[in-house]
């Protein structure tokens, strides 16, 4: 949290060039040449999304606008207009000029404003953000960084002559506007790509991906109508997992002296009747052999995470029994390096909520987009947060990478999307997620759609690597403008 070493020092200990100066001009400490403003301590009772002056937080900082109003009094001197520099004074340290019209400044963001003619605004913009991104690498914390005002008033920048810094802005500027071509070229292409990768999933789970495959292995391929008899021959049994965990707290409730509520035995799935013809109809067409079907109607048992003091930060420790969170669920795509753990016995009283290699794990959370992913084969034994829902396959009429694929689509997406219009957290709840409509196959479709959609992914994948490396190259390039202009050579 707190910075062990002044500005001044680290400047001068510094190697980075982005620091240096040419050995003609001097330094000047930003409080000599701008006024720093603090952002004020807004009441957040009177935040809103849509009512209200913009109300500018540090995640607004290098954006366009904000989602936060604040519908109140203020004082105007807290006012930010386009073209003020905002520096974000937690977390990264970001500098930024403001581009989102008339907005407040709340705390924990200060606004920078030049009081002396003898310094370029624009090469002011351009040469703080690396003195800050040092500040921050000497900045320890537990948690949260933080930066004052003060270490900001301190940051000795380099002073080269007013006309000259004028000449070094015009001359970053004209080089940035082509590499910056170059970086809309490589995002435009990224962008593409993802939507190649939404065309490709959707053209694996409405058979399009695997239409000569099908027509090829037509004569050995079941009808949907003998699909569904085996689906709903699955579900008369329960998944194991439930009957297992009622056996064992029926156990632990006779052994406590049969104190409290008897354990309820779990019923037997009855065999659900499949959606009616004109739903059926309404979901639009699928290749002969396929139908549509409810997720809850499908072999596949869905459980949320344990709510609330059930499971607390607090009940964190640094090793045991794996919790699996949001942040570890991407799309299609599982993050494993924010690790969090339980204590066995804190798993003891949570194994209800049990999952491992092969559950998909389902974000609650539908604001821009589904996040879904298979459990790999090194998670063996976990439990899932509240907001992490499970979708266990059993029986043989639904693959469970199948269905992750399903899942992950625009398709998917607009339909839960629907389930929570309106409300100020998209998130739905197990009911919803059961009620979603299902394309679904002969297993052995499904798989030989995961296989072609497999390859197609991977290619993707490599394409979309090049594109960041080369993205990373063009940084680098920037970075080796501003270290030449700031050293007087460019």
């Amino acid at each position: 949290m707190a910075l062990s070493r002044k500005p001044q020092e680290i400047v001068e200990d510094s190697k980075n060039p982005l620091l240096g100066k040419h050995e003609s001009w001097g330094r000047v400490q930003v409080g000599e040449i701008a006024e720093i403003l603090n952002g004020y301590a807004f009441k957040s009772s009177k935040f809103t999304n849509d009512k209200g002056t913009p109300l500018i937080r540090i995640r607004d900082v290098g954006k366009d606008s904000s989602n936060t109003f604040y519908d109140g009094g203020y004082d105007e001197t807290y006012l930010v207009n386009d073209g003020d520099l905002l520096v974000g004074m937690d977390g990264d340290f970001r500098c930024s000029i403001w581009k989102g019209g008339k907005a407040l400044l709340n705390q924990r963001v200060c606004k920078i404003s030049l009081k002396t003619e003898e310094y370029d605004f624009r090469f002011l913009s351009y040469v703080l953000q690396p003195y800050l991104d040092a500040i921050h690498a000497e900045t320890s914390a537990v948690t949260v960084k933080h930066l004052s005002s003060r270490s900001i008033s301190d940051i000795p920048l380099p002073l080269p002559p007013k006309e000259q810094q004028k000449r070094i802005v015009a001359k970053i500027e004209e080089l940035f506007s082509h590499i910056d071509a170059g970086i809309e070229a490589l995002k435009k292409a990224k962008q593409l790509l993802k939507q190649y990768r939404q065309s490709v999933l959707k053209a694996a789970v409405t058979g399009e991906l695997t239409k000569e495959w099908r027509e090829a292995n037509k004569d050995k391929l079941e009808p949907a109508s003998q699909l569904l008899e085996h689906i709903n021959a699955e579900r008369v049994q329960e998944p194991g997992r439930k009957l297992e965990e009622w056996e064992q707290e029926l156990a632990q409730w006779k052994s406590a002296g049969e104190k409290g509520k008897k354990p309820a035995k779990p019923k037997k799935t009855k065999e659900l009747e499949s959606m009616l013809e004109a739903e059926l109809n309404s979901l639009g067409d699928l290749p002969d052999g396929w139908l549509w079907e409810r997720l809850g109607n499908l072999t596949v048992d869905v459980f949320d995470g344990p709510f609330g003091s059930n499971l607390k930060s607090s009940d964190y420790v640094e090793e045991g029994i794996r919790v699996i969170r949001l942040e570890n669920i991407g799309n299609l795509e599982f993050k494993d390096n924010k690790q969090s753990f339980v204590k066995p016995e804190k798993y003891e009283q949570l194994k209800k909520h049990t999952v491992g290699c092969g559950d998909l794990i389902f974000s609650s959370f539908v604001a821009d987009g589904t996040r879904v992913v298979v459990l790999p084969k090194h998670i063996e034994k976990a439990i899932n947060k509240a907001d992490c829902f499970c979708v266990r396959c059993y029986g043989g009429s639904v693959y469970n990478k199948y269905l992750a694929l399903f899942l992950a689509t625009n398709s998917a997406y607009k339909r839960l999307e629907n389930e929570v219009h309106g409300a100020t957290r998209p998130r739905i709840n197990t009911t919803q997620l059961k009620n979603i409509e299902i394309p679904i196959c002969s297993i052995e479709e499904q798989n030989e759609a995961v296989r072609i959609l497999e390859l197609k992914s991977d290619a993707i994948t490599r394409l979309e690597g090049e594109i960041d490396e080369k993205l990373l190259m063009v940084d680098k390039n920037k970075q080796s403008v501003l270290a030449t202009a700031f050293s007087g050579q460019l």
